[in-house]
């Protein structure tokens, strides 16, 4: 899909805020109302906005340790990764899962309460899946920068 300026435009502010009323994006981007309804259902349409969420504050639901687990899978065959994937997915303490290369096969990013609730996470859910030969764990110190924004 080809962009223009306004449609470039029209995405950040939605990622900056998905709120905005039409009415406020067409008077932000010099528009009509019903230009700016068209345009945001071009993009629905097109695949480019795929949903509208809340951000959630993480210390406001007690989730704020943060942990990245590298996983090594035992072995790479097609039935392997399909059911680690589907067990991971259905883990809800896992917020985003990634198959990476390298000398780990995923990266994983965990939220939870707090250590005793990592270990427990890592104890009765996580080594219980059959197909990870390793795993290696950082935890997050410090969230320098974090945005769900992609710049276009």
């Amino acid at each position: 899909m080809n962009f223009d300026v306004t449609d470039l435009k029209l995405l950040q502010f939605l990622q900056e805020d998905a709120k905005q009323t039409n009415k406020e994006l067409s008077n932000r981007l010099n528009l009509s109302v019903t230009a700016v309804y068209e345009r945001i259902r071009k993009l629905e349409r097109e695949g480019v906005i795929s949903q509208y969420v809340a951000l959630v504050a993480k210390t406001k639901v007690s989730k704020s340790f943060v942990a990245f687990c590298h996983i090594k899978l035992v072995q790479h065959t097609q039935e392997n990764i399909m059911k680690f994937e589907q067990e991971v997915a259905n883990l809800e303490e896992i917020s985003e899962c990634y198959h990476i290369s390298g000398d780990y096969d995923y990266l994983l990013k965990v939220m939870v309460q707090d250590m005793e609730g990592f270990r427990e996470f890592m104890v009765k859910k996580l080594t219980s899946i059959n197909h990870i030969g390793s795993t290696h764990s950082m935890f997050v110190i410090n969230e320098v920068k974090h945005t769900t924004a992609i710049m276009i």
